[in-house]
C-alpha cells in the first residue's frame, strides 16, 4: 500500500492527519468513552510496543470493548505510521473509542464500530540542563476516579490537576490518597530513602507506566536496592530523593516539593545512577538496530 508522508491513521484509511475527522456523535466526543497509549520510537523502533498493546488489551477489557485488531495488526499498523514519517524519533497516540452511536445514550449499544485513530508526533527528550538541575513539583489530594490502572480517555481530573502544576511554575503534581503516595498526574512517582529505591505497588488507583516497569527493571540488572511497598506522604516529604517518570519524561529529579527542598536541593547520587542506566539502555537496546527487544 502506498502511504503518503506525515499521514495518520483513521477506521482504515491514511490520510493527512489534518484531513481527518470524527462524528460529533462519537461516545469518544460525547463521553470519553475509550482508551490511548502513548509510544515513544526512537530510531523509528518502537518502545516496548509488546508490552503497550498488552496494556491496551488490558484497558479495552476494562471498558468491555472488543479489540477490533489483533497485536499482530496493531503492530503493523503503527509500524506503517511510523515509517511514514519524515522525522526518526517519534511519539505515537493511539486512540480507540467506542465509535458513532445515535441517539446519545449513557447505555452501550450492542453493536458497534470502534474508532481507531493513530498518529505520530515528535519526540523531544528531556533537555540536558533540566536533567541537570532537576524540576520542582506541588502535592495534591488525588480526585480522580476509582480506575486509574484504565488508560482512559476521560482526563479530566488529570487535565486539572496538571494544570495546578502549569500555573504553579513546576514540572508535575504530586498525588497522594488516604495519607499514602499514589503517582503524577502525568506521570509515576519514585522515592530514595537511605540509598534504596521505593515504588508504590500497582493497584486500580493507579496507571503502572511501561517506564515505572523498565526502571524497577534497571534496578534489578544493576543491583540497586529497591522495594514495592506503600509509601506514606510523610515518607515522600522526608525522602532523600524524589523522581518523575513516563514515557516523554523518561526519568528526572524533583529537588523541591512544595515549599520543601529534597534532599540536598539537587538531583542525588541514585537518580545520577538510574539515568546512567538509562541513557545506556536507549543507546544498546532501542537505538541498537542489531537488537531486537520486541518481536513484534
Amino acid at each position: 500500500m502506498s502511504v503518503p508522508a506525515r499521514t495518520a491513521y483513521l477506521n482504515g484509511q491514511f490520510a493527512p492527519l489534518d484531513t481527518l475527522q470524527v462524528s460529533v456523535m462519537d461516545r469518544g466526543f460525547l463521553f470519553g468513552d475509550g482508551v490511548y497509549e502513548v509510544i515513544p520510537v526512537y530510531s523509528r523502533q518502537p518502545f516496548r510496543l509488546t508490552e503497550h498493546l498488552k496494556r491496551l488489551e488490558s484497558s479495552l477489557a476494562a471498558i468491555s470493548l472488543p479489540s477490533p485488531y489483533t497485536q499482530a495488526h496493531w503492530a503493523e499498523l503503527i509500524k506503517t505510521v511510523v515509517a511514514a514519517q519524515d522525522f526518526d524519533d517519534q511519539s505515537i497516540y493511539l486512540q480507540i473509542t467506542r465509535g458513532v452511536s445515535w441517539p446519545r445514550n449513557h447505555v452501550m449499544p450492542a453493536e458497534v464500530m470502534p474508532t481507531v485513530l493513530i498518529y505520530a508526533d515528535t519526540l523531544i527528550p528531556p533537555p540536558a540542563a533540566l536533567i541537570e538541575a532537576g524540576v520542582t513539583a506541588v502535592s495534591a489530594s488525588d480526585i480522580r476516579w476509582l480506575r486509574c490502572n484504565i488508560k482512559a480517555t476521560s482526563l479530566l481530573a488529570n487535565v486539572l490537576l496538571r494544570q495546578m502544576a502549569v500555573d504553579a511554575g513546576v514540572a508535575e503534581t504530586v498525588l497522594f490518597r488516604d495519607g499514602l503516595l499514589i503517582e503524577g498526574a502525568s506521570s509515576n512517582i519514585f522515592v530514595v530513602s537511605q540509598g534504596e529505591i521505593l515504588a508504590p505497588p500497582p493497584s486500580h488507583l493507579m496507571l503502572t507506566g511501561i517506564t515505572y516497569d523498565l526502571i524497577l527493571e534497571l534496578a534489578r540488572q544493576h543491583g540497586m536496592p529497591h522495594r514495592v511497598c506503600e509509601i506514606t506522604e510523610q515518607q515522600v516529604r522526608d525522602a532523600d530523593e524524589i523522581w518523575l517518570t513516563s514515557s516523554s519524561k523518561e526519568v528526572q529529579a524533583v529537588i523541591r516539593l512544595d515549599d520543601r527542598v529534597v534532599g540536598q536541593g539537587k538531583p542525588g547520587p541514585v537518580f545520577r545512577e538510574m539515568h546512567c542506566h538509562y541513557q545506556q539502555f536507549k543507546r544498546d537496546v532501542m537505538r541498537n538496530k542489531e537488537f531486537r527487544h520486541d518481536p513484534s
